[in-house]
């Protein structure tokens, strides 16, 4: 299988990188844009107030679409669409995190392409285009980006679900880290998470890969691990917050696959979508949870694979495979409890009864039509046991 790496985002690095924003959009046409952003924490950082400023003194139009939260809702991006039509804005310009730029990628399908953009999420239909984005990054965790994925949930029944196209790539995103620093220890934190995964998701995968592609994954997870315990003691410390924001960056833009035989396998975030579209976890202690749950139920598929991320990563050294393996899985789960990351569905305050365990693995496996992963492929009954292994 051929493999393809594509960025064509343009980057902006850097202390004061948000001050390029009229600049950027000038270079790409924009001369409207609907400014997207989150909760509080733009308007309190000042960081709005600035970015309004800099459109007005360039003479672009703005209007504003607040309000976006984690694990975003598609109800939001349709009043973004409207508010696009009703007043002639082709641009949109994401100021936050993951979920902003996914609000905003899911709005640029919908203004492109009409109708409801929920169906590009659900799969009945492919998006032909999407009007374009830009971002100014306040939180690394996501990758949205630089990747070609968004995630949105629907709030009538719970469903989170993705769309992966090129489309939705951003024409410009700036990397401020600086802006980054006033994000909370517990959201750094599933933010370290969520980053590791996002190339261990890539490293597990089914064949033989590139041994190249490999180092990348195991300097980008130890990066991760070493800056994520920096700023768990010292959220202002610039240059691990520099890291984390370019770690961000490359584990999802397609990197950490090029040579793979797959993708990757993603069966960890799949099932970690139903957790957070029911319960509204946040995403990346989801994956704290479910990440060692899989990796103890999958290990025995190829012990070597673990024991290779266990040496690289870690330093670990133990010459049985399958003990280096597992080695391997308890020190990824301790690093996330280190970070104070939950690492059972209990710790997260949240009780999986039985009738919530049948209705995850209907929405898992999309009423029994598809399996997930290729590490391992997972079947009905090997979600169930996973999910069990969580409680």
């Amino acid at each position: 299988m051929l493999s393809q790496y594509y960025a064509p985002t343009k980057v902006v690095f850097g202390r004061g990188a948000e001050d390029e924003v009229s600049n950027q959009l000038r270079q790409f046409g924009a001369d409207s844009v609907l400014l997207v952003y989150g909760g509080h924490s733009a308007l309190k950082s000042g960081l709005l107030a600035k970015v309004r400023d800099n459109l007005s003194a360039a003479g672009i139009r703005f209007m504003e679409l607040g309000g976006v939260q984690p694990n975003p809702r598609i109800s939001l991006a349709r009043k973004g669409i409207e508010i696009c039509r009703e007043n002639g804005i082709g641009f949109i310009l994401a100021v936050g995190g993951g979920s902003v730029i996914d609000t905003a990628k899911a709005i640029g399908y919908g203004l492109f392409n009409g109708g409801d953009p929920w169906d590009f999420y659900c799969g009945r239909r492919t998006p032909e285009g999407s009007a374009p984005v830009g971002v100014i990054l306040t939180m690394a965790a996501a990758g949205s980006e630089m990747s070609d994925s968004s995630v949105l949930t629907n709030e009538e029944g719970g469903l989170k679900r993705g769309c992966n196209s090129d489309h939705c790539r951003v024409k410009f995103a700036l990397l401020d880290p600086e802006l980054t620093i006033s994000v909370p220890d517990y959201q750094t934190s599933c933010a370290t998470v969520d980053i590791m995964m996002h190339t261990l998701e890539r490293y597990f995968h089914a064949g033989k890969g590139l041994s190249f592609t490999d180092s990348l994954s195991f300097t980008l997870v130890r990066q991760a691990i070493e800056n994520g315990r920096i700023l768990h003691a010292d959220p202002t410390d610039y240059d691990a917050r520099a890291n984390m924001m370019w770690a961000s960056s490359l584990s999802h833009n397609g990197l950490m696959a090029l040579g793979n035989p797959s993708k990757g396998d993603w069966a960890c975030h799949q099932l970690e979508h139903e957790l957070s579209g029911m319960f509204d976890i946040a995403h990346g202690a989801g994956l704290a949870i479910v990440f060692p749950a899989w990796a103890d139920y999958v290990c025995d598929t190829d012990p070597s694979r673990f024991a290779q991320l266990g040496k690289a990563v870690f330093d670990l050294e133990c010459d049985d495979v399958e003990k280096a393996a597992r080695m391997t899985i308890d020190a990824l789960r301790s690093f996330f409890e280190e970070l104070g990351m939950p690492t059972t569905l209990r710790q997260a305050g949240i009780e999986l009864d039985e009738a919530h365990l049948s209705e995850l693995l209907d929405k898992a496996t999309f009423n029994g039509r598809r399996t997930l992963g290729n590490f391992r492929v997972l079947e009905r009954a090997d979600m169930e046991a996973i999910y069990r292994r969580c409680m």
